[in-house]
């Protein structure tokens, strides 16, 4: 497999506080550098569902996960497996559940926090954390420069086909001071910051790179339910590839078949969703 890409999720980020406050993403777009989109969660809008539902290309109605109390593995095809299947290497550098839904379940503490498995049908390089203990007061996510610089590491020393980021920390800060806060302006920026020096190092590597969240937060900081506060997020794409015009809206369940396309690996007959970058 010759191609490789980057997928970056910023837990719980509402359209909104992309546009008005991701200064370096939105000046990407504005440069001509990056192609912007609108990204809908699949209902529930909830993260385990979501987290599911982006790398299989099909629905929580499908793939059964109804929220973040009931995460398992998946049976489905997803999009490491089939990256795996076409000579590629994975990695990912996320929360727990996403090992548990990709590649075994329940979570092993020891076991699992770090492995390369070379011979894994999924995920070759895994770096994972928990949030054991996470609440309203105690946030308990690792810095986002840190993984930011984890999956950095992986791609140089690993040669990463496909890697995967994932960070709460907006979302928790959203959960805790909803997304109308001056606290969660400066949360904002403070991603957006340590994020712009990594993606020239990644495009730099040979990446293509997509930037966006698993879904958005309401004015009182929820998500799960059917509104555009809670499903709308943004999406950004740093490549060769055309997209639809700015500001399209395009599914989640898009976003497997599409990832695929641009590795050059099939795309399960499972992935209904229309690839929208080429």
């Amino acid at each position: 497999m010759d191609g490789k890409l980057l997928l970056i999720i910023l837990d719980g980020v509402p359209l909104r506080n992309f546009h008005r406050l991701f200064g370096n993403l939105e000046g990407w777009v504005q440069s001509g550098e990056a192609q912007r989109f609108v990204h809908r969660a699949v209902l529930p809008s909830i993260s385990a569902s979501c987290y599911a539902s982006i790398h299989t290309g099909v629905s929580p109605q499908v793939h059964g996960c109804t929220g973040n109390g009931n995460v398992f593995r998946l049976s489905q095809p997803d999009v490491f497996s089939a990256v795996r299947k076409a000579g590629g290497v994975t990695g990912a550098v996320a929360h727990s559940f996403w090992s548990e839904f990709f590649n075994r379940a329940p979570f092993d503490y020891v076991r699992d926090i770090e492995y390369d498995e070379p011979e894994s049908e999924t995920i070759n390089h895994g770096r994972f954390h928990t949030m054991t203990g996470y609440g309203l007061v105690n946030q308990m996510t690792p810095s986002d420069v840190d993984l930011f610089a984890t999956l950095t590491s992986l791609c140089l020393r690993k040669q990463l086909n496909y890697g995967m980021l994932h960070t709460c920390t907006l979302d928790s800060m959203g959960h805790r001071y909803f997304h109308d806060a001056q606290e969660m302006d400066h949360a904002c920026a403070v991603m957006d910051e340590m994020l712009a020096p990594f993606i020239p190092k990644w495009r730099a590597l040979g990446y293509e790179v997509i930037v966006t969240a698993d879904h958005g937060q309401d004015e009182r900081g929820h998500h799960g339910g059917r509104c555009d506060l809670q499903q709308l997020t943004s999406m950004y794409y740093f490549g060769p590839a055309q997209g639809p015009a700015r500001d399209t809206e395009v599914s989640q369940l898009q976003l497997a078949p599409t990832i695929l396309s641009r590795l050059g690996a099939d795309i399960p007959e499972t992935m209904q969703g229309e690839v929208f970058l080429r």
